[in-house]
This record gives C-alpha cells, structure tokens and sequence, in this order.
C-alpha cells in the first residue's frame, strides 16, 4: 500500500456458493482471509471472477457487509459495483464507501451498445452525482470483451483530470498492454492494474500499480513473491513461474477453471458450483487442465491458514 490506496497483486475473488446458488458467506470470508494470509495485498470482491453480475443487489451487499463485519482489513478490498440499472450501481457504490472499503470497482453501461466516450464519462460523473462525491474512490473496470462498451483512453483522460481525488485508477481486462501503457504515458498518477500475472514483467517499465487477476486465487504465493521482487532474478522467476500457471488455464473457461483448481487446493468440492448461466468443467476437461497444470508450479502452491 502507498497513501492508503491498493496496489500490488489483487486476487479477483471466486465466490462460493451454497447448493441453491447463493452466496456461502462463510467459505467467502474464509477464502479472502487465506488470500490475504498467503501473498495478496488485496482482493477484488464481487468482480467478474466472483461472478457478481449474476447475483441481486441485495445478495450483493449482503456479501459487503459480511466482508465488513468479519475483521478482514477493509482498506485492501475494492468491490465490484457495476450494474446494469444506474440507481443498483450508484446504491452499490455508496455502499462500498460507507463500509469502509479501498473503492468501487465500475463497469460502465453495458446493455446498450455503441456508446460514444462523452456518454460513458456521463454516465460515470451521474454515479457520483447519485452517491455524493465525499470519500468516493472509484477505480474504472474496462472489460470490452464483455461489456460490450469500453472505457476509451480519452474518457478515462476527461474523468481522471475532472476528478483527481475520486478516479483513482482502472482494471484493464482487456489484454491489451499497449493500452494500459497508454494510460500511464498519459496520466502517471493513475493505478493501472492489467489482469494477467504476466503483465508484472512490464510493470516497471510501465509503471503499473500491479495486476487484478482471477488466477490471483491459485498463484497468489508465487505472484507476490514476483511483485515484491521486480528487479531481481528470483522475481522475475517467479513471475515467470505464475505466468506458466495462468496459460494453463487459457483452453478453458476461466471462472470454472478457477474454481475447479480451487476445489483440489481446499479439497472441497463446493468450490466446483457456478451461478447459471455458467457451468463447471466437463469431465474431459478437469482432465486436461489436471494435465496442464502438473506441467507447473500448481503443485506447489499452498493457501494454508
């Protein structure tokens, strides 16, 4: 942390659930605190890995506030609070703010498509006309891949330098490093954080704030030890190491994968339940994957208490 604000490397929380699908609170806190016991300096809750956009606004904030109530340090969470209705995001926002959380983390509108950059940074400034502009810290959650509306570089310009104090920084899920280097060229006080471990290798020449990543719940050890260690071998090593691990990952759909690679850490079978419309790997598949990550470190990783 520098200035109370997250950086480093931020595990993109996968949320567990009961057998009718909703949120296990226990197991959740529980996940969180490991994470943060074993590497991580911080943990995005309720983001697309956590699954959020499937839940309601009151399961939602039902999750916030367990988190809240659970003694976890509430400064190293950002919580996702995008939502397709203005009045749900704003509402989820100011919730964030008002339980003592790092930030909001902020899909923009992403029903309607074809949307022009003045009308995301509208749509951006109604949510904190809605929440009041006292303690907010928003941190922009650009995933064109599926929002289907991107934060282009010149909204996140037009919003950053209008509200210095309240949009800290953004979650580029994207891919695209060439646009998260951008951002930083542009505006060096920004907290850009790429979703891969493998973006950490060009964290200093870009001067990224660190990576929000899904495979943060597995590499979590071995990602921070390449955070801690950017300029040494052993941490490049490392990075290295995490980045083996999350390509394992790329034949199959990532949410379950995290989940299902969760399951055998935990032992815990639980862990294989997803939100519909989602679904848990197919036979063929957990085999593969198994295949792939025996190739890694995963064998190594421990998420111990």
């Amino acid at each position: 942390m520098t200035d109370n604000r997250l950086r480093g490397i931020i595990a993109a929380a996968a949320t567990p659930l009961n057998e009718g699908r909703s949120i296990d609170l226990a197991r959740l806190i529980e996940h969180c605190r490991r994470l943060l016991a074993n590497g991580c300096d911080g943990i995005n809750l309720l983001g697309t890995t956590g699954e959020a956009t499937s839940f309601s606004r009151e399961e939602r904030l039902a999750a916030m506030k367990a988190i809240a109530g659970s003694g976890l340090p509430r400064e190293r969470f950002m919580v996702g609070t995008g939502a397709a209705a203005l009045s749900d995001a704003a509402h989820l926002t100011a919730a964030a703010r008002e339980l003592g959380f790092a930030g909001a983390l902020l899909l923009p509108p992403f029903y309607y498509k074809g949307i022009e950059d003045d009308s995301v940074v509208g749509y951006v400034e109604a949510v904190m006309a809605r929440t009041g502009r006292q303690g907010l810290r928003l941190y922009l959650y650009h995933f064109p891949q599926n929002s289907g509306v991107p934060y282009g570089v010149g909204a996140v310009e037009k919003l950053h330098r209008a509200h210095p104090e309240h949009v800290l920084g953004l979650k580029d899920s994207s891919g695209d490093l060439a646009y998260a280097a951008e951002l930083t060229r542009r505006m060096p006080d920004l907290d850009v954080f790429p979703s891969a471990e493998g973006a950490l290798a060009k964290a200093l020449e870009h001067r990224f704030a660190g990576c929000i990543s899904a495979t943060a719940n597995i590499t979590a050890p071995i990602a921070a030890e390449g955070w801690r260690g950017l300029d040494t071998k052993g941490g490049r090593a490392a990075i290295e190491a995490a980045t083996r691990i999350r390509a394992a990952f790329a034949d199959y759909p990532l949410i379950a994968g995290v989940k299902w690679a969760l399951a055998q850490l935990y032992g815990d079978e639980t862990w294989l339940r997803l939100c519909p419309p989602l679904r848990g790997l197919a036979a063929s598949e957990q085999r593969g994957l198994r295949d792939k990550l025996a190739a890694t470190d995963f064998a190594k990783v421990s998420l111990a208490r």
